[in-house]
C-alpha cells in the first residue's frame, strides 16, 4: 500500500524502529543530482564500545567513505540528507520493510511489505573498524599505489583495500584459532607475492598482534624483488624481505608455519599447496585462480549431461570439482579444509578462499588418495590432477 505524505513519516519511521530496536539497516538511493559521483548511502546499527552509533558509509564510484553517528544526531542527519537530495529509500526493520520515493515538492510516498530480515545481523564494529582504521593510512599502502594521502583508496582501488583488509581479518582469526605458542620466530612465506600487497599486510598485521614472525615475499620477476626489498628497508620492516624465485621451487631454509599463495594460476596453485605440506606448514591460505587442467579432461557424468552441456557451466563445474579435489587431498594429508568466499564476487571474481589447518603436528599421508577422492576423479573422468599427483609421488 502506497501513502503520500510529508517528509517528517519517513523521520517518524526511523526513530519508530530504532526505538523499537527493530532497525537492522537503510539505503539512500537515486541521488537527485545526477552528475554527483556519490551513489547511495548504507546505514547499519553498530555497538562501540561507548555504546550504540549508526555506521554510515557513503558510496562513490571509486570509495567508501564511513563515519559513526550517536542515533539521535544520526536519525535528524539522515532525514535532512533524504529531504535534500536523494529520491529513494529502503528501510529494513525486524517488523517489516519500507520503501519510501520522494515525489515533487516534499510529498513522500511509502510501501510497506513484509521483513525481509526476521533476525538482527550482526553488529559487532570495534573488533574490525580499528584495523580498517589503521590499514587505510599505513604508509606501504600509499607507496603501493592503494591509498592516497589522506588513507582513502585510490581511483579504482577500493576492492584492493577491501580484499587486503578482509585476507588480514581472516588470517587472524585462523591464527587465534591456531593459537601457537611457538618458541622461536614463526616462519611465513607468500608465493607469488608481486607488488607485495599482501606480504606488506601480514608483517604489519603481525607486529600489530604481537607475533614474533620473519616473512619472506617469493616472486619471479626481479624487478619487483628489489623494489619491494627497497620499501621494506625504508619503511622499516625489518622481519620482511622478498627472494627471486618460482612457486613450488624455492625451498625455505628453515621449514614454513604458514604459506600463502593468493591468485596462483591454475596448477601454480597445486605447487604452492604441496610446497607447503612438504614443509611442514601449520597453516595454508589460497585462492585458486583459473582451473585450465581440469577443465580440458572434465567429462560430466551421464545424468548431469544435460546440465553441462553449457560452456559457461561446465567452466563452473571445473572450478568446483578442482577446488573440491584439492580441499580433499589436504584433508588426506592431515588437514583441516575449509572453501569459502572471503570478498564479496563484485570485488573480485576469484573470491573463494582454500585454507587448510594441521590437525596434528607431524601429519602423514595416510593411504593416499582416498576412496572417496579416486570415485570423485573417476566420476568425472579426470584422469590427472597436479597436487594428486605430487602427492602421490611423496606417499610412493
Amino acid at each position: 500500500m502506497t501513502n503520500p505524505s510529508d517528509s517528517s513519516s519517513f523521520k517518524e519511521r526511523l526513530r519508530q524502529a530504532w526505538d523499537a530496536s527493530q532497525f537492522v539497516s537503510l539505503t539512500l538511493s537515486v541521488p537527485e543530482a545526477a552528475e554527483s559521483d556519490l551513489r547511495k548511502i548504507k546505514v547499519r546499527p553498530v555497538l562501540l564500545k561507548r555504546g550504540w552509533a549508526f555506521s554510515i558509509v557513503r558510496c562513490r564510484r571509486t570509495q567508501e567513505l564511513t563515519t559513526n553517528l550517536p542515533p539521535d544526531g544520526a536519525v535528524e542527519w539522515i532525514s535532512r540528507e533524504f529531504s535534500a537530495g536523494w529520491r529513494e529509500a529502503h528501510l529494513f526493520t525486524l517488523g517489516a520493510d519500507f520503501k519510501f520515493r520522494r515525489a515533487s515538492g516534499c510529498v513522500v510516498k511509502e510501501r510497506k511489505s513484509r521483513p525481509t530480515f526476521t533476525q538482527a545481523p550482526d553488529s559487532s564494529h570495534d573488533k574490525e573498524q580499528p584495523l580498517r582504521s589503521a590499514f587505510g593510512s599505513e604508509p606501504f599502502l600509499r607507496r603501493l599505489g592503494v591509498t592516497n594521502p589522506e588513507g582513502q583508496p585510490r581511483p579504482g582501488m577500493a576492492g584492493k583495500l577491501r580484499q587486503i583488509v578482509r585476507f588480514v581479518e581472516l588470517l587472524g582469526h585462523l591464527m587465534d584459532a591456531w593459537r601457537t605458542d611457538a618458541e622461536k620466530p614463526l616462519q611465513v612465506a607468500d608465493m607469488g607475492a608481486g607488488k607485495g600487497y599482501l606480504t606488506f599486510a601480514m608483517a604489519r598485521a603481525f607486529e600489530m598482534r604481537g607475533w614474533d614472525v620473519d616473512i619472506v615475499g617469493v616472486e619471479a620477476r626481479e624487478e619487483l624483488v628489489e623494489a619491494g626489498n627497497a620499501l621494506a628497508k625504508e619503511l622499516g620492516f625489518a622481519r620482511l624481505r622478498f627472494v627471486h624465485g618460482k612457486i613450488g621451487e624455492w625451498t625455505p631454509a628453515n621449514g614454513l608455519d604458514v604459506l600463502v599463495a593468493l591468485h596462483a594460476c591454475d596448477t601454480a596453485t597445486d605447487d604452492a599447496l604441496f610446497h607447503g605440506i612438504k614443509a611442514g606448514a601449520a597453516l595454508v591460505l589460497t585462492s585458486p585462480c583459473c582451473h585450465k587442467e581440469v577443465r580440458a579432461q572434465l567429462a560430466a557424468p551421464e545424468f548431469l549431461s544435460g546440465i553441462l552441456k553449457h560452456g559457461i557451466l561446465q567452466e563452473r563445474q571445473a572450478e568446483i570439482i578442482t577446488d573440491g579435489i584439492r580441499a580433499l587431498a589436504l584433508e588426506g594429508c592431515g588437514y583441516d579444509a575449509r572453501v569459502f568466499e572471503f570478498v564479496d564476487p563484485e570485488h573480485s571474481g576469484k573470491n573463494l578462499m582454500l585454507a587448510a589447518m594441521r590437525k596434528k603436528k607431524n601429519a602423514q599421508l595416510i593411504s593416499f588418495p582416498s576412496d572417496e577422492l579416486k570415485i570423485v576423479m573417476r566420476e568425472f573422468g579426470i584422469s590427472r590432477q597436479r597436487l594428486v599427483e605430487l602427492l602421490e609421488k611423496t606417499a610412493s
